[in-house]
């Protein structure tokens, strides 16, 4: 992984540059802080739509997207991300480096002029947003909320996991909801947004054959806008204590069956036992070669997917598989029982060191992806960790047969969701 220089801009933004000659491309990541909220979710994700609408120097999306061509297709985007209890909020600039540009020798100070302007400088009017764009952005999230049912996987996860963590931040959808979607109007949102601006923890990020020192002093000089203190983002509340599993059962109009298992691991990214849970998930679900694949969907012939996935911020796993309905309660039987066999050690040789190269060439990929490497870096720094890829491959090969049942047995289920057909099988 590329090693970085942190410098910490006079507003309290911090730059981290990732110099490296591995790309013909510079990335700038701007990402925002905030707690998972729910009376303020909603607003947190739509104004960075609004945003990308315009800016003072160019007040139209049409406008804006030509100055953007301009500069040999950079691209513009704006997202949010949920990483355990946090809302990000991420503006991402990606352009040519202008060493490859014989006509180009200041692209660089363009983009970034831009970003800048975007994220600081809205169309306004009459002290808020500017009313259609604020309009049209909410027809927009609506479609993206109510669209959430449109894919039933993504959305028999998101429901378990709301379930689940009903009463922690976590449970919290990160597009919002349609109610308070319906309230927002431009004069609060924009005054959201001036406080989501001036008070959110906020780092940038820039990666690519750049020289540390000259965008340090560019970044300074373009990023000067005034901000307050950041406020003290909360530690996300990790629960591990299970008291009963819950059972839960949702009716929609399908064919195919989706059962989400829910589990607590109480470890996170940032403890010395990830690298053991790691490899457990990796054993039980998540690769071609892990047991819930291979005794679930090919042995048994139950599922049309079967696999599990970590949260590695939240301390939570899930395992999520689709089904013929009839199916439930067989499905659930040979889950519980892999779950059961990685508490007892039943993992061969194979399955081991399967996972221990495919967890290996997941940490070497993301070195080829310059998004990647940012998002590792923003991973590291909630979990407090400094470690380069070569200190990642070193911990996992380190892993014993031994620390991966220790951490099986700290795995606890907690919910099991069933999104079933209109008068489906019972639980």
């Amino acid at each position: 992984m590329t090693s970085f220089r942190q410098i910490q801009l006079p507003n309290g933004i911090n730059l981290i540059i990732h110099p490296t000659k591995k790309f013909k491309t510079v990335l700038a990541q701007l990402v925002f802080h905030r707690l998972l909220r729910r009376e303020d979710v909603t607003a947190a994700s739509l104004f960075p739509a609004v945003l990308q609408r315009g800016c003072a120097s160019y007040p139209t999306r049409q406008l804006l997207a030509y100055r953007l061509e301009e500069l040999y297709g950079t691209e513009l985007a704006a997202a949010v991300i949920k990483k355990g209890e946090r809302l990000l909020i991420s503006f991402t600039l990606d352009l040519v480096h202008d060493q490859y540009l014989p006509a180009e020798d200041d692209l660089l100070r363009k983009g970034l002029e831009i970003l800048c302007d975007v994220v600081t400088n809205p169309v306004t009017e009459g002290g808020g947003f500017r009313a259609d764009y604020v309009s049209q952005e909410k027809e927009q999230h609506e479609k993206v909320i109510r669209g959430l049912i449109n894919d039933k996987v993504a959305y028999a996860q998101e429901r378990c996991l709301q379930e689940m963590c009903a009463d922690e931040p976590f449970g919290v959808f990160k597009y919002g909801t349609l109610e308070q979607l319906a309230a927002q109007q431009p004069e609060s949102l924009y005054a959201f947004y001036r406080r989501s601006l001036a008070e959110s923890p906020a780092e940038l990020h820039i990666i690519g054959d750049v020289d540390a020192g000259a965008v340090g002093a560019l970044v300074e000089e373009i990023f000067h806008f005034p901000r307050d203190k950041a406020v003290v983002t909360p530690e996300t509340l990790i629960r591990k204590q299970v008291a009963e599993v819950r059972y839960l059962r949702e009716e929609l109009d399908i064919n195919q069956g989706k059962l989400v298992m829910g589990f607590r691991t109480g470890l996170t990214y940032g403890d010395e036992d990830y690298f053991p849970l790691l490899m457990y998930n990796g054993i039980l679900g998540a690769f071609p070669h892990s047991k819930l694949f291979q005794n679930v969907r090919e042995k048994a012939s139950l599922a049309y997917y079967a696999y599990s996935r970590l949260e590695k911020h939240k301390g939570l796993m899930i395992i999520s598989s689709g089904i013929e309905m009839e199916n439930y309660e067989r499905a659930l039987e040979i889950i519980d029982s892999q779950v059961k066999c990685m508490a007892q050690g039943e993992i061969s040789e194979e399955e081991f060191t399967n996972t221990v190269s495919g967890l290996r060439n997941h940490f070497l990929v993301e070195e080829d992806n310059p998004g990647l490497i940012v998002n590792r870096a923003i991973d590291d720094a909630l979990a407090g960790r400094t470690e380069d890829t070569a200190r990642l491959l070193e911990r996992l090969e380190a892993v014993t047969l031994e620390d991966v049942v220790r951490v099986a047995g700290q795995v606890e289920l907690d919910t099991v969701y069933f999104l079933t057909g209109k008068g489906g099988v019972r639980k």
